[in-house]
């Protein structure tokens, strides 16, 4: 795919989801995991669930996988039902977190193992797993065991064989969670370029947003078992359609408050005793007096030592701690009401340069079209 190519196949009426979920819900007892979810996934897509513990995300590739059955509704995959289909029979594959390698078998014969299984000639085989050995950047450790490499190797073995029988659908389930942070973030650029190498539909389950973000062409926002934002990371990033969802993904602050206008697209909120209102913008039809919340990035508020002329929004207050991150720095403004207001700068000097320290005034500003305004 070139640069040039915008792949979003959800914005085409015509195009047909490899997988579809109608209606299903999920219940063990009493308890209901997935709740009356409708979702498409494209064929190529690089699909994300995320969210937290429990909210329902493994549970839902549990059963494209064929390990839990819905309780109600059904799962379409490539135009079929494959309710009836048993697991080793669906075009799909899974990767545990766990890796599930054999240890008393060599990264070849790992990779391998599937394909044996399956009873392929013993050509096609070695052809298959010297072609996914290439995938991975693994020749060279093909006669090791899983013991004799590392955490990231070991990753891609797994990968490797999941791939090796050529599944129309691959599920990952927290597949990086046991891999350091450095080590993370490199094979999470590794995986995006094996999937567009492959065109192979993954989906993968994550509680980690910053993975989600990365990899995904959408991704799937999920509490107490519905989906709460299905779209891609920016839309997810700088339009969430709820606190919820703001306050998931990245920083944010979160400031409740009143409509006290409406003219249009502009709007004004009441939101502090003493404070100005907020001037933003949104296209919900608001009514005066209703509550509203507005969510803002950090690292869309500026930091002044002097009032900024012509802002949108000002409020003053003092710094009442920083967290130095190395390439930015966090900063929490008290403001005299005592609600508190983090704002993010990049740190373009040396530490020592600094212009703000611990209990200095400062004033903060933003735009009127720096946030977003939420009714829920």
């Amino acid at each position: 795919m070139s640069p040039q190519t915008v792949f979003a196949p959800w914005e085409d009426p015509a195009s047909k989801p490899l997988i579809r979920f109608y209606g299903v819900t999920k219940r063990f007892g009493d308890f209901t995991a997935i709740d009356n979810i409708d979702l498409d996934i494209f064929e190529r897509e690089f699909f994300a669930l995320l969210g937290p513990s429990g909210c329902g995300k493994t549970t839902l590739m549990r059963m494209l996988a064929g390990f839990e059955t819905p309780t109600e509704g059904t799962i379409w995959l490539d135009g079929r039902d494959i309710g009836p289909v048993p697991p080793n029979k669906r075009a799909t594959n899974m990767m545990f977190q766990s890796y599930a390698l054999f240890p008393h078998l060599n990264v070849r014969d790992n990779i391998a193992f599937g394909l044996r299984r399956e009873g392929k000639p013993k050509d096609a085989i070695a052809a298959r797993v010297d072609e996914m050995l290439r995938l991975v950047q693994l020749q060279k450790f093909a006669g090791r065991k899983p013991h004799q490499i590392s955490g990231g190797q070991r990753q891609r073995v797994a990968l490797a064989r999941c791939l090796a029988k050529a599944p129309r659908l691959l599920l990952l389930d927290e597949p990086l969670g046991a891999l350091d942070r450095k080590l993370r973030e490199e094979t999470q650029f590794e995986l995006m370029d094996i999937q567009e190498k492959t065109g192979t539909t993954f989906v993968i389950v994550t509680h980690d947003q910053e993975e989600a973000m990365t990899v995904a062409s959408r991704v799937a926002v999920m509490d107490h078992g519905k989906l709460v934002q299905v779209a891609t990371p920016d839309v997810i990033y700088e339009a969430p359609v709820s606190t919820y969802v703001a306050d998931f993904i990245g920083d944010v602050n979160i400031l409740p408050g009143r409509i006290a206008a409406q003219d249009g697209t502009r709007v004004t909120i009441d939101w502090a005793e003493g404070q100005p209102a907020i001037a933003a913008r949104t296209r919900l039809a608001l009514a005066p007096g209703s509550a509203a919340y507005f969510a803002i990035r950090p690292e869309k508020i500026a930091i002044s030592a002097a009032r900024p002329e012509g802002a949108a929004n000002a409020v003053a207050g003092k710094v009442l701690d920083i967290a130095y991150l190395g390439n930015i720095s966090t900063y929490h403004v008290e403001l005299p009401g005592g609600q508190v207001i983090k704002a993010q700068s990049a740190n373009t000097d040396r530490i020592a340069a600094r212009e703000f320290t611990w209990e200095d005034a400062a004033w903060l500003s933003w735009t009127d079209a720096a946030g977003v305004v939420l009714d829920r």
